[in-house]
């Protein structure tokens, strides 16, 4: 929406008038009303300027409004524009931030093919594309919102569920310990109420006797006086027998009521320290986003390099430990984080080992009790290992340091590679791709490859035997085939952001780039550079950054690696 504000003349406002603004000139960066305009045009060093109304100025977006054409740094003109870094310079820059910057060109010729670029008529689908897909996240994590919603009242309804069944269960232990005591006491009581009555007749007949014997004494006669004590004594000692026999036989003993309450039941309060364990469980995101180009506006000029111009600079080499000094290099993985991964093939056993981005052994990611033969980064720490004649792939978490999945595959697995949606997994008689969305195999009857790449949809692989390089569909039909005598026994293979291919030439100690199209290739590291019986090959495509494997030590065993090297391309 255009601005409401009043632009007025930066040249009028320099003589302390305020004037209003007509135009804007994009090169001089000064607002103009008009009568300055028409001095603009008419000076020699401002008349071939390009302006624009002040309406129009406000209709860009703000940060457009920003741009300068002049640097920030040297307060100077961008004249000229880097092809390595992707960005305008003043002749300041050269000497400044660029002075190894080889592919330098006028920043006019560049400006020149923009809005004609292919580029600039994909931004508006990129920007479509790239909305849809926040979208449909906004509207997956609604969902998971909800469905979290409905998993914690589930999960509440799961712990009332269960308190309730085990207060009903309380509740019927509790009745039938209350209904046993109930009756055990109802039994003793009515057995001393028994006894009681009993007792209460002899008293009664005690207390009678003895009411009466004073009148048995006063007017009984003396025979009458024998026989009645006869009588009196014979029921007394009936009493005593009787309070005798209740004594003996353990019917005055003390009867008492008591609860033992069930020690399982105790434990409960002794061992049972939580309700339950509320976990979260994470699986992997498998809603499919629409795919978007990276980094677009480096597209908008076209900076791909000539073959002659790749020239890799190194950088560092991997500081092997002391106690693996016996390290077997079998493959070289550049994680996105910037750290490698070294897979590590030993007589009977391998393993993956991490080293930082500064080359420093950090630890062992995971150990196999078999041979590995190659590994590749697929996506969010995983990476896959091909376990050989085991005919599997291991699929490994970096962090976690476990193998969490393995896949069957009909035929050994040489070589692996994956763009993070299918994974090309290759040996000498075929080769077999594997769709990471569904597990669906896909056999590939023509593509024998000791090693693989993917770029583009398409498939990469050498031929250790026939010194070949070829490229194929993703269906398997050749695409070309290449063989140059520089290259010779190739293995590793990898490509670059460009689509240049790069190959590990074993036998002759070289590593070979060959152009996109399979018709050129260049060598750009040899035996001068320190490179023997180079493995393995990796690059970031994003960085640059590119690992090759080489051995150090002069034993016969041409697959004794001891490093790796890292390069800038």
């Amino acid at each position: 929406m255009a601005s409401l504000v009043t632009d007025y003349c930066t040249l009028c406002n320099d003589d302390g008038t305020s004037t209003e603004a007509v135009r804007w000139c994009i090169e001089c960066e000064v607002f103009l009303c008009t009568d300055c305009e028409k001095h603009h045009k008419k000076s020699r060093l401002s008349k071939a300027h390009n302006t624009m109304s002040t309406k129009d100025y406000h209709n860009l977006p703000k940060f457009m409004q920003e741009i300068s054409s002049q640097c920030r740094d040297h307060k100077k003109k961008y004249e000229l524009y880097c092809s390595f870094h992707a960005c305008p310079c003043c002749v300041t820059c050269i000497t400044d931030k660029h002075k190894k910057c080889q592919e330098m060109k006028p920043l006019s010729d560049i400006l020149k093919q923009v809005k004609s670029s292919a580029s600039v008529q994909l931004f508006e689908k990129d920007l479509n594309d790239v909305k849809e897909n926040l979208e449909e996240i906004i509207k997956y994590l609604n969902r998971r919102i909800n469905t979290s919603t409905i998993q914690k009242t589930k999960a509440a309804e799961q712990v009332r569920s269960m308190r309730k069944s085990i207060d009903d269960f309380l509740d019927k232990l509790e009745q039938k310990v209350l209904d046993d005591l109930e009756s055990k006491q109802s039994k003793l009581k009515s057995k001393m109420n028994t006894l009681q009555q009993q007792l209460k007749t002899q008293a009664n007949q005690m207390s009678q006797l003895q009411s009466e014997f004073s009148k048995i004494t006063q007017y009984a006669t003396e025979l009458q006086m024998y026989c009645g004590l006869r009588e009196i004594e014979i029921t007394t000692s009936e009493a005593v027998k009787h309070l005798e026999d209740l004594k003996s036989g353990g019917q005055l003993d003390e009867v008492n009521l008591e609860l033992s309450i069930s020690s399982k039941l105790q434990s409960i309060l002794k061992d049972v320290k939580s309700f339950g364990d509320i976990n979260i469980n994470t699986s992997p995101f498998t809603l499919q986003l629409k795919a978007v180009r990276k980094d677009q506006a480096q597209h908008l000029v076209h900076t791909t390099p000539t073959i002659e111009q790749i020239k890799p600079s190194l950088l560092r080499q991997l500081t092997i430990p002391q106690d693996r000094k016996n390290i077997n290099i079998y493959a070289c993985t550049i994680l996105p984080d910037g750290k490698y991964l070294i897979l590590n093939n030993q007589f009977d056993n391998s393993n993956l080992l991490l080293f930082s981005n500064d080359g420093m052994f950090m630890r062992e990611v995971v150990k196999f009790k078999s041979r590995s033969w190659d590994s590749c980064f697929i996506r969010t720490n995983t990476v896959a290992v091909a376990l050989g004649s085991n005919k599997q792939i291991a699929l490994v978490d970096v962090e976690k340091n476990e193998i969490f999945k393995s896949i069957n595959i009909s035929h050994n697995c040489n070589s692996v590679a994956s763009d993070g949606q299918l994974l090309v997994v290759s040996s000498k008689e075929k080769s077999t791709i594997v769709n990471l969305n569904d597990m669906s195999h896909t056999i590939l009857e023509g593509v024998v490859a000791y090693c693989v790449a993917l770029f583009k949809g398409n498939i990469y692989g050498t031929n250790y035997g026939k010194n070949k390089v070829c490229c194929y569909k993703s269906t398997g039909e050749t695409l070309w085939t290449f063989m140059h005598d520089d290259i010779v026994s190739p293995r590793g293979i990898t490509l670059d952001k460009n689509g240049f291919v790069y190959v590990v030439s074993m036998s002759n100690n070289r590593v070979v780039v060959v152009s996109p199209d399979g018709k050129t290739c260049k060598t750009i590291l040899s035996e001068a550079d320190g490179i023997k019986s180079p493995y393995v090959i990796d690059i970031d495509r994003e960085s640059g950054i590119m690992i090759v494997s080489s051995k150090i030590s002069d034993d016969d065993d041409i697959r004794n690696y001891k490093t790796a090297f890292v390069y800038k391309l």
